[in-house]
């Protein structure tokens, strides 16, 4: 291989060339797609790092929401406690002036049984008494004499 002074100079003419053809057509193309696309991936990122802040924003509000809902539920719970608690109580003091309204009729239905009772056992008794006077005096008391004579034992007994 030969090399001379002419094909040197040749070739690095063509080089030279080769060089400033590139830099003019073929280098400015591929340094403008270069940049977009070196943007296009720094707002990728920019979008990324966004959407990474608003979903752990959205995380922090649904973690408050759940902690909410959380306090809230066990109110809730607490509240139809406290008001089953006072149904319960409510029915206790029903049912136990219920009670005391049975028992107070019950007592007042015995005393009046008990006097009914009484007043008839006063009359047998007066009866009895008067039959037992009238076989011993042998003889029968007039009717006025007779009611007064009950009505003295009754109020006796």
């Amino acid at each position: 291989m030969d090399l001379s002074l002419g094909t040197l100079i040749g070739q690095a003419g063509t080089f030279l060339v080769l060089v400033l053809v590139t830099m003019k057509y073929v280098w400015p193309p591929l340094t403008e797609a270069m940049e977009q696309r070196r943007q296009k991936i720094a707002e990728g990122l920019a979008q990324s790092d966004k959407a990474e802040k608003r979903l752990e924003k959205a995380e922090a509000e649904a973690e408050q929401i759940i902690r909410d809902a959380r306090a809230r539920s066990g109110e809730i719970i607490d509240q139809a406690s406290k008001r089953g608690n006072e149904i319960v109580e409510q029915a206790k003091q029903e049912a136990i002036a219920e009670r005391d309204r049975q028992v107070s009729a019950a007592e007042a239905d015995i005393k009046l049984a008990v006097n009914q009772a009484r007043e008839t056992l006063r009359e047998r008794m007066a009866e009895l008494t008067i039959a037992g006077a009238e076989r011993v005096i042998e003889q029968e008391l007039d009717a006025d004499r007779h009611r007064k004579l009950l009505d003295k034992l009754a109020a006796e007994l």
